[in-house]
């Protein structure tokens, strides 16, 4: 019989975690190919506020799945999971091994859970809870989740305008709560993951969260130096995009963007987005912690890149 293949391995991790420093320190290792795991860096014209890879570092190893679409489009985990079955094939048949890396946890889990039958997007739904919110802000439009959907309702912010309005969408579109569809399919679920592949989930996970959010401080405070405002300026000249695309409401876009819109002074968008970003941080942590095989290292060790090449199988 022919070896069993290796463990794809996975590098997640909350945002400011080192990921990117530790795929390129493994990518000088082996032979690799980077398969990014991040719903932002999939967009065009999107460098600064999504902390995407330099020019240089993506030329030191193969990227797949950044820069890939327009921020007017959309891209689903169902995209992403035919996307990262297909690469792990055409990686491995060019003799190298695929490295996952990223933070975008609802799609390390279609990968390696399988997909969720929800209803799909519906554009008119979709604009009609946007003309709603407008008039009377998200935290409105969460308590008319809760009304319908108390279960998800509790687990979402009130101004977490993504998932309440897409809960909010598949309750329209269904007549039933999201919460109830994702308990009745995860007894049976429809889609068996990723062709039996294999994967070994290597966690990086501050053993201080405050030093992480003083991270996150600084790095969001470095790209609006390095011209965040700017780009966002930029995208918005454009004229076909808006707050209520995926793309705009990626973290530090929807806070520059509303800066910009002269919802808030720069101090106080400034102060959005480390909070948003520190927001985000905490669900990518809850996600990690509901993730039993994964092996974790602290992202604040000195050593923990080595730590994360002995546990990927590439400390040689």
């Amino acid at each position: 019989m022919p070896a069993a293949p290796n463990p794809v391995v996975c590098l997640l991790g909350p945002t400011a975690s080192g990921k990117t420093a530790a795929a390129l320190a493994l990518a000088a290792r082996a032979p690799l190919e980077i398969i990014s795991l991040d719903s932002a860096l999939v967009y065009r014209g999107m460098d600064i506020g999504t902390a995407k890879p330099s020019a240089a570092e993506l030329a030191t190893v193969p990227h797949h799945l950044i820069d890939i679409i327009d921020p007017v489009d959309s891209y689903s985990a169902a995209q992403f999971v035919a996307d990262a079955e297909r690469l792990i094939g055409e990686i491995r048949a060019r003799g190298r091994e695929p490295l996952i890396v990223g933070g975008t946890m609802l799609y390390y889990k279609a990968l390696t859970q399988g997909l969720n039958e929800l209803p799909q997007a519906d554009a008119a739904v979709r604009a009609e809870l946007d003309a709603l919110a407008a008039a009377r802000g998200w935290p409105a439009l969460h308590a008319m989740l809760a009304e319908v959907d108390p279960v998800t309702a509790a687990r979402l912010a009130p101004n977490d305008a993504q998932r309440i309005q897409r809960a909010l969408e598949i309750h329209r579109l269904s007549g039933q709560p999201m919460s109830a569809l994702l308990a009745r399919q995860a007894e049976g679920r429809t889609f068996a993951g990723s062709a039996g592949a294999r994967f070994r989930v290597i966690a990086l996970e501050p053993g201080d969260r405050a030093v992480l959010h003083a991270r996150i401080a600084t790095r969001f405070d470095a790209m609006l130096a390095g011209g965040l405002i700017e780009e966002v300026e930029r995208l918005r000249a454009r004229g076909d995009l808006h707050p209520g695309l995926p793309s705009i409401r990626c973290v530090g876009y929807r806070q520059a963007w509303e800066y910009l819109d002269g919802e808030s002074d720069r101090d106080t968008m400034r102060e959005r987005g480390i909070a948003a970003t520190r927001q985000l941080c905490k669900r990518q942590l809850t996600w990690l912690r509901s993730t039993p095989e994964r092996l974790v290292v602290d992202c604040l060790a000195p050593d923990y890149v080595q730590q994360v090449a002995a546990l990927a199988g590439l400390d040689r």
